[in-house]
């Protein structure tokens, strides 16, 4: 990856971070979320956006991300005056649920492994 694309990387995470909890004012973002990373592509044709929410509550949390999916247009348009640059990629949210899965793995290996006694 060029550091070109790297710092693009960094400045769309930033960027998309700052439109979803400031401009956008669609209700059904209700739960706590963070942009993890932002991976464009070489061409800048398309960027991978990868979403961590944080909520114990399924619907709300799918919901919240639905919203976030259905903002992409709106994004594009602000980034593209932001920042200036001649092609703004087409965003692509994916949920990351990499810490949910920690979660359940440390709660099974909790079950499975012999409780300290000290």
């Amino acid at each position: 990856m060029s550091n070109r694309t790297e710092k693009l990387n960094s400045e769309f995470k930033r960027y998309i971070y700052d439109l979803l909890t400031k401009k956008v004012k669609d209700p059904r973002i209700t739960e706590m979320f963070t942009i993890l990373n932002v991976d464009c592509d070489r061409e800048l044709s398309t960027a991978r956006v990868y979403v961590s929410i944080y909520s114990t509550d399924v619907n709300r949390a799918a919901q919240t991300f639905s919203a976030i999916c259905d903002s992409e247009p709106f994004i594009r348009q602000q980034i593209s005056r932001l920042m200036h640059i001649r092609t703004v990629p087409e965003f692509r949210f994916i949920l990351d649920e990499s810490l949910a899965y920690s979660q359940k793995i440390n709660e099974i290996l909790n079950e499975i492994l012999p409780k300290d006694n000290n």
